[in-house]
């Protein structure tokens, strides 16, 4: 018997939006977590590379760009990487933008 895992919206919209950009970039990194010591500081939901350069990309369901904001300069801050493009996605809108 094989057992199946039902994936969340979430998860479908950031599979989905990594589908549509794999090609832009050298590698793609999904769900990627990020600690601060023994804390989870939370996790970016797609990381991308091309070159010397890094891409975030906070993907929401609804639209929340002002959380997906926050999140992505925290992270940006912690890891060090200021120069990193951000960019939010709305998984129900379809709509990609940058931050």
């Amino acid at each position: 018997m094989v057992k199946t895992i039902k994936m969340s919206k979430h998860d479908k919209y950031v599979l989905e939006l990594s589908d549509k950009i794999k090609d832009n970039y050298d590698s793609i990194s999904v769900n990627v977590p990020v600690k601060r010591s023994k804390r989870p500081l939370g996790d970016i939901d797609i990381l991308a590379k091309k070159g010397g350069r890094f891409d975030l990309y906070e993907v929401k369901c609804s639209y929340r760009i002002l959380k997906a904001k926050k999140q992505l300069s925290r992270v940006k801050k912690y890891l060090n990487l200021n120069d990193a493009r951000g960019y939010f996605y709305c998984g129900n809108a379809k709509l990609l933008m940058d931050l």
